[in-house]
């Protein structure tokens, strides 16, 4: 069995307003073993982003699961204090697994709809070798204020989806070395994250629908699993004063088609407080 968590840790920045990421990696450590580990909101030198500290959080997360391999993907890349520190912000994935290829995709940004304020989103896409074989896995943060930016980084998600089906043929014409290798990146594929939607929003059915069943689109997984049982809180169930609304969903995993038998189990863990957000982890079957 794989197991992959999601989680936006907001910096690490707790609804008690303490930045603590020894508090993030032991929650997540206390769902149990993920094999996959996918984070949102982790910052590098910029102490706008962590009460001040300015710490590398990529090299602290990755200290704290060191059986794991980590890779970074920002979205923000910016002048730092130093040159050799830049200021960044984006997602993080920590693999056990071994990862074949790793790819990175900046989203589109258009200009938004009104006078909106509005910031580079970015998808880190990695390939890993599980036990049934390769697998891809994306973890991206689309844009909050803009329903127009989501929508089309939605798309741009769907169209990777729908180049890598495309490409599979290319496994049987590419030489066995060099850059033009054909290194395995399946159809078989999981896009989880912070998707600042809600369930049956615009973005979810551009993303997800029942009656979708190529590959060149995704299901949702807790749908999957728990048929039409509302979908759990993963934002707000703590902190009112961004999210007045209460507790809601806006985190999701969803899944190709081809991945339909192989999803066990999904849980949120409602009781941290640790971030804004709640963790997500998602059990799969036969890999």
């Amino acid at each position: 069995m794989t197991s992959i968590l999601t989680w936006n840790i907001q910096c690490g920045l707790g609804v008690d307003g303490r930045v603590d990421l020894i508090r993030v990696a032991d929650v997540i450590k206390e769902m149990g073993d993920a094999d996959i580990i996918c984070l949102q909101e982790v910052s590098r030198f910029d102490s706008e982003l962590d009460g001040g500290e300015g710490v590398d959080q990529v090299s602290v997360l990755s200290a704290f699961f060191s059986d794991h391999f980590s890779f970074f993907g920002p979205a923000l890349n910016r002048q730092g204090n130093t040159q050799n520190q830049r200021r960044q912000f984006g997602n993080m994935i920590l693999s056990r697994l071994p990862v074949l290829q790793v790819f990175k995709h900046l989203l589109p940004q258009p200009a938004p709809e009104g006078p909106y304020k509005h910031m580079p989103r970015q998808a880190l896409e990695v390939v890993v070798e599980a036990n049934d074989g390769p697998l891809r896995i994306t973890t991206t943060h689309l844009e909050y204020h803009s329903e127009a930016q989501r929508l089309a980084q939605a798309r741009r998600l769907l169209e990777v989806q729908a180049e890598v089906v495309k490409n599979q043929q290319y496994l049987n014409l590419a030489p066995s070395s060099g850059p033009y290798a054909a290194i395995p990146r399946p159809a078989k594929s999981i896009l989880c994250g912070d998707f600042n939607s809600d369930p049956d929003d615009l973005v979810y059915n551009v993303l997800t629908s029942p009656q979708k069943a190529t590959e060149n689109e995704y299901l949702d997984a807790w749908r999957i699993i728990k048929g039409q049982e509302l979908h759990a809180p993963t934002c707000g169930i703590y902190d009112h004063t961004q999210w007045p609304q209460g507790g809601h969903c806006r985190d999701f995993f969803f899944i190709s088609n081809s991945l339909i038998a192989n999803v066990r189990d999904i849980e949120v863990q409602q009781e941290t407080i640790a971030s804004d957000h709640q963790p997500i982890i998602l059990h799969l079957k036969g890999y």
